[in-house]
């Protein structure tokens, strides 16, 4: 892979992995639109490990708590809060395993890698954003995330596979129409992510791993390692605009996008 393009790749992962503008669109829309040759799922599954360590070391104080609830598990201390965090967070990761293996074996993952697709899906998916934060309160908390808030977050993270629809977007539009406000909201759809990505790291990964090459290791290494930055830089911006920002610059930026897209798409 030629070191400009692997640069652009890591940085289009990197940047959109955690705003809600969706990364797998994007990085399904690079090759399509630049006639570049795919990235291929090894490398897919690098720069989603750099995604994946960025967010665990930005909400590292939660990654402790994270540790510390596992290890109660183990202990029978199932009812301490960090322990009732990572039963909530197994539990709404659960629908889009579920959902994942469906689309894997029936083949519409890859039906569904369509720029028509990505164009509905960033248009319609933007504007219920924009509803639900214009409509829904800001008075909830994130330590008063509960079973049915879980699941509920983890459906919306399962419709999500929908390329253009957006992970973080989709959790974090069903954190709004919970009631949570725009950080703390943000916060346990980040969280979400973190069980989310290794799931499917693990799942592209052993399909990948025996079309890895030596010669791609390097590329592999480069790529984790410049979306991990650029993630990180993206997460820590989008975290803190959200003190004074909505979500709104997200929603335009998806509407504008998402027209091109269905422009291109229908013409």
């Amino acid at each position: 892979m030629e070191f400009s393009a692997l640069v652009i790749l890591a940085l289009i992962q990197g940047i959109t992995e955690f705003l809600p503008v969706s990364s797998s669109g994007h990085l399904i829309l690079l090759p399509q639109l630049t006639g570049g040759e795919d990235q291929g799922q090894a490398m897919d599954v690098a720069v989603h490990v750099g995604t994946l360590f960025a967010v665990m070391l930005y909400f590292w104080r939660d990654m402790l708590g994270l540790i510390i609830g596992s290890i109660d598990i183990v202990t029978g201390k199932v009812r301490t809060q960090n322990a009732k965090l990572v039963l909530l967070l197994l539990l709404a990761t659960i629908p889009v395993i579920i959902a994942g293996i469906i689309l894997k074996l029936s083949g519409l993952s890859d039906a569904m890698r369509d720029i028509r697709v990505i164009g509905w899906a960033m248009l319609v998916f933007g504007i219920v954003l924009y509803w639900a934060d214009l409509k829904s309160p800001t008075t909830r908390k994130a330590n008063s995330w509960s079973t049915k808030d879980a699941v509920i977050m983890g459906l919306w993270q399962a419709i999500a596979l929908i390329p253009g629809t957006s992970r973080s977007g989709a959790t974090i539009t069903a954190s709004r129409f919970l009631g949570f406000d725009r950080r703390d909201g943000a916060k346990l759809a980040m969280l979400m992510s973190i069980p989310t990505i290794a799931a499917s790291g693990i799942l592209i990964g052993a399909d990948a791993y025996n079309t890895i090459t030596s010669k791609q290791i390097n590329d592999l290494v480069i790529g984790a390692a410049l979306s991990f930055i650029a993630a990180l830089f993206a997460l820590g911006l989008m975290m803190k605009l959200l003190g004074s920002v909505n979500y709104t610059p997200y929603v335009i930026y998806r509407v504008a996008l998402g027209l091109i897209l269905l422009f291109i798409g229908y013409s």
